[in-house]
């Protein structure tokens, strides 16, 4: 155990705290973590100090970091039921599913009834199988939830949102979205008892329920939310129902300039029979799971049914093998944010692997790769050729999204192959390293582009 410091020590410390507190508030994340590594220094055991580093570590991607900050935490705090769950939840997002457990574990046994606990463990259930063992804890923690109001830290009046959002996951990613400088955002969790009661003040409606395959029920909801307002309403639930991947792949088939692979969603038992309709190799993955999750592909010779049983859950999505690969062996999965109508390239990612992640992928390592996609950000009609930009005006036209994101490749005669279009796209700003300055201005037009939607749609602009 670690020597308290003295009163003035102490004092010193908290002031620290705070200013970097004041400091994450507006995103100066360099002053911000000077500020808690200060406190920490002076007071080694401050649980806020070692918990809101780890989450500003964590929001900007500096997640081994972020985990040793909350384990930290935790050893100077083992009472503390929000280090565990933190800690938790960093410890799931990175597939250490059993650590993470034992971390919620405890923390329902310090705070059986804290919301974030009860949620952190469902998805955890769910992404293992246990679909109503989580559909238990969920339901507990909804009596708990209750509207959070996120900071505003602009001058005069702001433009009120109320962000619907979901228990369950598969959200929008707003963090980025709405700026705190012109947004104050109201949250509210729809599947909770906060969502039948009055609903707050509010300018516009942002619908951040965004995956359908993963959260069917909570887009009943929202829509039942959005009957009972008269803002606008950004991404209507009744838009977002049919982006699961099948339907996608149905409504988008026939598309001019596009080509979808055949998706059909299956169950365990009868998974041989709805396999003998693909071709080797072909693609299984659990529904509701991105970023590679749970997503596997069958070679000729291979027991889907053996490799049907790493995925959890009892339905499978089997997806035909649509091939990406360019002339040099390597495949690409192109991005494009559909904001208001308008198209907007996100990035380029090339790998020698089929399964093509950008955070995966060898970008950072390869000049050669960043170039490429430095020509797609600057001139995406240019690389992508007309065949792909018809194919993309007409995926934008048919979802009529206001905000969402298609990722593809391209086939040997330039159209859109398509791996899936829906509202779930993350933009996140690239890092300070000056390998990504090409990326910058791409990546601020999104969000110049999406916070102009917003102020429009309130009525403010």
């Amino acid at each position: 155990m670690s020597q308290r410091p003295d009163r003035l020590t102490h004092d010193k410390a908290e002031r620290l705290y705070r200013s970097a507190g004041q400091h994450a508030e507006r995103d100066a994340v360099d002053e911000a973590r000077r500020d808690y590594m200060a406190a920490i220094g002076l007071a080694p055991d401050h649980f806020g100090a070692l918990n809101d580093l780890g989450s500003l570590l964590y929001r900007t991607d500096f997640r081994t970091a972020a985990r040793s900050c909350y384990a930290e935490a935790i050893r100077h705090h083992p009472d503390n039921p929000v280090g565990h769950i933190n800690l938790a939840n960093a410890l799931l997002a990175d597939g250490q599913t059993a650590a993470a457990r034992g971390h919620y574990e405890i923390a329902l046994r310090l705070a059986p009834d804290h919301p974030d606990a009860l949620q952190g463990m469902a998805n955890l259930l769910q992404d293992v199988g246990e679909t109503q063992a989580a559909e238990v804890l969920r339901q507990r923690s909804y009596a708990t939830r209750t509207i959070v109001v996120r900071p505003y830290r602009g001058a005069g009046r702001p433009r009120r949102v109320l962000e619907l959002v979901s228990a369950v996951g598969g959200n929008v990613p707003t963090r980025f979205l709405l700026d705190p400088d012109e947004v104050e955002a109201v949250v509210l969790v729809v599947e909770s008892d906060a969502a039948a009661g009055p609903l707050p003040p509010h300018d516009l409606v942002f619908n951040a329920v965004g995956d359908a395959d993963l959260a069917p029920a909570a887009l009943e909801a929202a829509g039942r939310v959005v009957t009972r307002t008269k803002a606008p309403v950004i991404n209507p639930p009744s838009r977002i129902r049919p982006t699961g991947r099948v339907e996608i792949a149905r409504r988008l088939s026939g598309l001019r300039g596009v080509v979808t692979p055949k998706v059909v969603r299956t169950t365990r038992a009868d998974l041989t029979s709805a396999a003998q309709a693909f071709g080797r190799p072909f693609l299984m993955r659990a529904p509701g799971f991105h970023t590679g999750r749970n997503f596997v592909r069958v070679e000729a010779g291979d027991d889907a049914e053996a490799l049907a049983a790493q995925l959890p859950g009892e339905d499978i999505l089997l997806i035909q093998y649509v091939d990406a690969r360019g002339a040099d062996g390597h495949a690409r999965k192109y991005r494009v944010m559909m904001i208001g109508g308008g198209l907007y390239p996100l990035h380029l990612a090339i790998s020698d692997q089929w399964k093509v992640h950008y955070f995966t992928a060898d970008m950072a390592e390869r000049p050669d790769y960043r170039a490429e996609e430095a020509a797609f950000l600057a001139d995406m009609s240019a690389v992508l050729g007309a065949p792909a930009m018809t194919g993309l005006a007409a995926i934008a036209e048919r979802l009529a999204l206001d905000y969402g994101g298609v990722d593809f490749g391209l086939s040997p005669t330039g159209d859109v192959l398509l791996f899936e279009a829906n509202a779930t796209m993350v933009v996140n700003p690239p890092d300070p390293d000056p390998r990504w300055d090409y990326r910058r201005g791409p990546v601020q037009a999104i969000l110049d582009a999406t916070r102009a939607m917003i102020r429009s749609r309130a009525g403010r602009d």
